[in-house]
């Protein structure tokens, strides 16, 4: 018998039991303060405090929501790809344990420690509040450099000798970019109920006329944004975060993903990127001097960058029904028909 999902009002309790049976050796063992954060929104995300007679712990706790948001989405999936990079020098929590069978909690979940650190706003954007807003020139461009240098390491890593070549999609075609594009595909029409905007069908077209292989498939963090990354006083980067849509793909995928947000946080919203940002030409010079690799097709990955976030913004639309005035994917549909011309 399925247990019932557990109302986040209630997850607290729920969850004393289970922090006990894994984390704990003390069964006086509390939750406390357990409240859910607004970051992303693929995945419900939960801040709490175990206390026991060791002390304090701040963890952190990640269910899917009521509603799927991706046609193939897996708690399982995260969890490898951040257990496979520890030790890779790319910071990422670690995670204490994965519930993916019935649990008391009544979904799958999992718990992984929480690293210290403050991530840029996301919303609103971090070019109108939070820690790089509130920063000055030069440590912004430190922010905007520790992104892009995560960004490069990712890329760098042997996902092969990880254990990483599960995130590849071989049911979907031959290539990392037809993979991509075929599974881009049949997930937008998954999101739309078959009803797939214009806009989407344009995209996907140009995608598959201008179909190519890079000389070399890369590891992809996929959510690839400044919001990300937890930053320390000095701007350092201290934490890698969110890492649902990991897959195989070019070698300027993240940097496209990248790009694309911060032009959605700056010029669709009205406004410049704020002073010390570096400017694209900047950052793609930066990158290829960082790993030795030309970046190509970036407009490409832009278009599927902007595509692929989509699906969660359309599956919503359509599923709750939002009113027309409601249109929560304006920045991709803006961004895709500017690339398209």
């Amino acid at each position: 018998m399925t247990a019932t999902r557990i109302p986040a009002e209630h997850l607290g309790t729920a969850l004393e039991p289970q922090v006990r049976k894994h984390l704990s050796t003390s069964d006086v063992a509390r939750v406390r303060d357990l409240a859910r954060t607004e970051r992303g929104f693929a995945t419900e995300t939960y801040l709490f405090t175990v206390e026991d007679a060791s002390g304090s712990t701040p963890l952190v706790l990640r269910r899917p929501p009521d509603m799927s948001l991706f046609p193939d989405y897996d708690l399982l999936r995260q969890v490898l790809v951040m257990k496979r990079l520890a030790g890779t020098g790319i910071p990422v929590p670690t995670v204490a344990w994965l519930e993916r069978e019935d649990n008391p909690l009544g979904s799958p979940y999992f718990v992984m420690n929480r690293l210290e650190g403050q991530a840029p706003s996301d919303y609103p954007s971090y070019h109108a509040a939070g820690n790089y807003f509130e920063a000055t020139p030069e440590q912004r461009a430190r922010m905007w450099w520790g992104c892009v240098d995560t960004i490069a390491e990712v890329s760098r890593i042997d996902w092969r000798s990880s254990g990483l070549e599960f995130l590849a999609f071989p049911q979907h075609g031959n290539g990392v970019i037809e993979q991509g594009v075929n599974y881009l595909d049949a997930a937008l029409h998954w999101a739309c109920e078959g009803n797939m905007p214009d806009t989407y069908r344009r995209a996907v077209a140009f995608l598959r006329e201008h179909l190519y292989e890079p000389d070399e498939a890369v590891l992809c963090w996929g959510d690839a944004r400044m919001s990300n990354i937890l930053y320390d006083a000095d701007f350092q980067v201290r934490g890698v975060l969110d890492w649902e849509i990991a897959h195989l793909g070019a070698p300027e995928s993240d940097l496209a993903w990248l790009l694309f947000l911060d032009w959605a946080s700056s010029t669709y919203e009205g406004h410049p990127a704020l002073p010390g940002t570096p400017s694209r030409e900047e950052t793609i010079a930066y990158y290829e001097r960082r790993t030795g690799t030309r970046v190509r097709n970036l407009e490409y990955q832009e278009i599927f960058s902007a595509a692929l976030l989509s699906i969660p913004l359309l599956r919503m639309t359509h599923r709750v029904q939002l009113p027309p005035d409601m249109n929560i994917t304006g920045f991709c549909t803006a961004r895709i028909e500017e690339l398209l011309g």
